[in-house]
């Protein structure tokens, strides 16, 4: 499968451009590369979703946001819902879109093909659904995928979502002829003015249903339960929001369904605690392995890893082990595991023990150089500084 473009490269412009420089540079590529003026080319066409594609991200201000932030995996394509204008049909992009072009929500002039009165109509809209998932560290360091239960409205399958009877009570719109709009002339002093607006008959159906659906009572939809697969990639964050297009409610009598969004809660590790792509893990050492050194094994997010400890090791002392951290969900790179050494202080000592520190006490090689509390109160500053 190729690796997606860069939005801003499609649209051919900064990531700072504001929202009309967006428009208008989506507006020149849909001419540029519209089904009817390039009949028969596949590669303008997929041109064309391709900026279609991009401007639906980056025109609206959350998904830009998750997209600057993440990059294309915080969109529909990382959750498994097959990305956004990608999966559009050609109807679905003049619907969305069409309005930007001017119009009755948006002719191409005189481009023909997809044009007509049935761009005119206001296309219904399903609204978003969102849902909470929660993942444990070795989840997010490989990815995973989910099958979640929602609850939404879906398409009425007795009447094929279009809310009449046996799906064939329906008849075209007298009042507006299809087109779900409405267009009033009215003479002021500054000569005739021309205003559209939704049909008042139809609200902008374009169709009038003559006998309503038993089943849904003409709404086209119902409400039932589904199981969506959703594909969560490796190095997703607490609060990241994931999307997959066309996964939410369905339209009202068709139309565009909504999106279903995906909000990401991190399970708390009994052992690990997350920074970023690093994990960090507090490591207690008992005093003679301190001095003498060994090795201990620690639990790392995939299992257990052996740690080799220096004689002499001194509490406060940072172990690394590299790769052993959580991906970044652009894929450039890994963290590691930061371990952190403390050594543990026994609160009580039996007599045999207390005689052997006794003596321990009187070495020299127990009591600190002047080095060594240099090191201390440095580090101890720093804190302060």
């Amino acid at each position: 499968m190729a690796e997606k473009r860069d939005f801003y490269d499609i649209l051919e412009v900064p990531k700072s451009a504001s929202a009309d420089e967006i428009k208008k540079a989506y507006r020149k590529k849909a001419i540029q590369y519209h089904p009817d003026k390039n009949k028969g080319d596949k590669e303008s066409e997929e041109k064309f979703k391709e900026a279609a594609e991009a401007y639906e991200v980056l025109s609206d201000e959350n998904k830009r946001a998750r997209y600057d932030q993440f990059g294309h995996a915080g969109l529909g394509g990382a959750a498994g819902g097959g990305g956004y204008g990608g999966g559009m049909s050609m109807d679905d992009i003049f619907s969305q879109f069409g309005d930007i072009f001017g119009g009755h929500f948006g002719g191409f002039g005189g481009f023909g093909g997809f044009g007509g009165s049935q761009r005119g109509r206001r296309v219904n809209r399903g609204s978003d659904l969102r849902v909470k998932v929660k993942l444990n560290l070795k989840e997010i360091l490989n990815g995973v995928e989910k099958k979640i239960k929602v609850k939404k409205y879906v398409g009425c399958s007795h009447c094929d979502g279009n809310g009449s009877e046996n799906g064939t009570s329906v008849s075209t719109c007298t009042t507006c002829n299809g087109s779900g709009m409405v267009t009033r002339v009215a003479n002021t002093i500054l000569g005739q003015m021309q205003t559209s607006s939704t049909c008042p008959t139809c609200n902008g159906d374009g169709k009038s249903i003559t006998k309503k659906c038993t089943h849904c009572n003409g709404e086209g939809i119902m409400r039932e339960d589904e199981v969506i697969t959703i594909m969560i990639p490796a190095g997703v964050a607490e609060g990241m929001q994931l999307s997959m297009s066309g996964k939410g409610n369905a339209a009202r009598r068709g139309g565009v369904n909504g999106d279903l969004l995906i909000v990401v809660e991190e399970e708390e590790d009994p052992n690990l605690i997350r920074d970023e792509n690093d994990v960090i893990f507090n490591l207690f050492l008992s005093f003679p392995t301190a001095v003498l050194g060994g090795s201990v094994e620690v639990p790392t997010i995939d299992g257990m890893a052996k740690v080799k400890i220096d004689p002499g090791t001194q509490p406060g002392k940072i172990l690394r082990l590299r790769n052993k951290g959580l991906p970044s969900v652009n894929g450039y790179g890994k963290g590691d595991q930061l371990i952190h050494v403390n050594v543990y202080v026994p609160e009580t000592l039996s007599n045999k023990e207390r005689k052997v520190m006794e003596e321990m006490e009187k070495s020299d090689n127990f009591a600190p150089s002047t080095t060594a509390k240099k090191k201390v109160f440095n580090k101890f500053k720093k804190m302060f500084d």
